[in-house]
């Protein structure tokens, strides 16, 4: 069974509809042989990621870059797992109520440079998530899962 991590920094209302709806894609029903697994980037290990077959990163955007629990989740794991880790897909979910591109341009950095490929692109959410936000983060979750698939 392939094994979906997903680290996510959820702090308010809106991350956490989001983190519901990547994990609803990633769990559909027709997407066999993944197991998914959550967690808090403050939580996540080198283990949890050196386990994972695939990740999802979700972040709101802090002054124009990732939160500080996601940045310590790739300064916890970028040594010990870069060279483990190459070739992992990826995907990343950002909200922000001001620009997100920042987060979005520093996480796809970090990803790179340890080897990891985008597997969809990044949903950059701003202000309250509505219906289109929500559908783009469980696509984003589905697609990540089904690329795991058997």
């Amino acid at each position: 069974m392939s094994r979906l991590l997903i680290v996510h920094h959820t702090p308010s209302p809106a991350t956490q509809e989001l983190l519901d709806a990547v994990v609803r894609g990633a769990s559909d029903p027709e997407i066999v042989g993944v197991e998914v697994v959550r967690r808090a980037a403050l939580a996540a290990t080198a283990s949890d990621l050196l386990a994972a077959d695939g990740v999802v990163l979700g972040t709101p955007a802090n002054i124009g870059y990732m939160s500080g629990a996601l940045k310590h989740f790739f300064d916890q794991v970028f040594y010990v797992c870069a060279d483990d880790t190459r070739g992992l897909p990826y995907g990343v979910y950002v909200h922000g109520n001001q620009g997100v591109e920042g987060a979005v341009k520093a996480v796809a950095a970090i990803a790179s440079g340890m080897g990891w490929k985008a597997a969809a692109a990044p949903v950059e959410v701003m202000g309250a998530p509505d219906k289109a936000a929500l559908e783009a983060c469980w696509e984003l979750g589905a697609t990540v899962a089904a690329g795991l698939s058997d």
